[in-house]
């Protein structure tokens, strides 16, 4: 599992547009950790699964929610990244209105999960790998604070913790 004080490891995640911005085309597009996180303080918050009840719940509305109190503590972007693809993500940033709020980033293959070592295998429940639930904040792509779920529960990786924590 990636510690803090590392780098995170690059790898292309993919976040859908809606309409063509920013030199973007509609549908999915691809992204480099490495480029996107360069400069930058992000808070990312990875998660099981899109749709799934504590995450469309809970998890995603807390950062929604609490968007520009995390920006006016010093971050710079906030993603949601799911083992899921970018159509999938699109459709629920969508039903969870994260636009200018949250980047809804797919990893459909888990290749960044498993490269931070925060995959959990719920192939007996029927999803396959999937991401551990975990809260990171990563400045220029080093990790700065990293909170992993125990099993079942809610409550390092919400956005009211991090926000704490970046408080002091």
């Amino acid at each position: 599992m990636i510690e803090i004080g590392a780098r995170v490891p690059d790898a292309t995640l993919y976040e859908y547009f809606e309409t063509e911005a920013g030199g973007c085309a509609l549908g999915p597009n691809a992204f480099s950790v490495a480029e996107l996180a360069k400069g930058r303080r992000i808070v990312v918050f990875g998660l099981p699964g899109a749709f799934t009840p504590t995450c469309s719940a809970r998890h995603v509305p807390g950062f929604v929610e609490q968007a520009d109190a995390l920006r006016a503590a010093g971050v710079d972007e906030i993603w949601c990244v799911s083992v899921n693809d970018a159509f999938v993500m699109g459709a629920w940033a969508r039903e969870q209105g994260t636009a200018g709020k949250v980047r809804m980033l797919g990893d459909g293959s888990a290749d960044w999960t498993r490269a931070l070592g925060l995959e959990q295998d719920l192939g007996k429940r029927g999803m396959g790998v999937r991401s551990l639930r975990y809260a990171m904040v990563m400045d220029d792509g080093v990790v700065t604070h990293l909170a992993v779920e125990a099993p079942g529960e809610f409550k390092v990786s919400s956005a009211e913790a991090v926000l704490a924590m970046l408080r002091g």
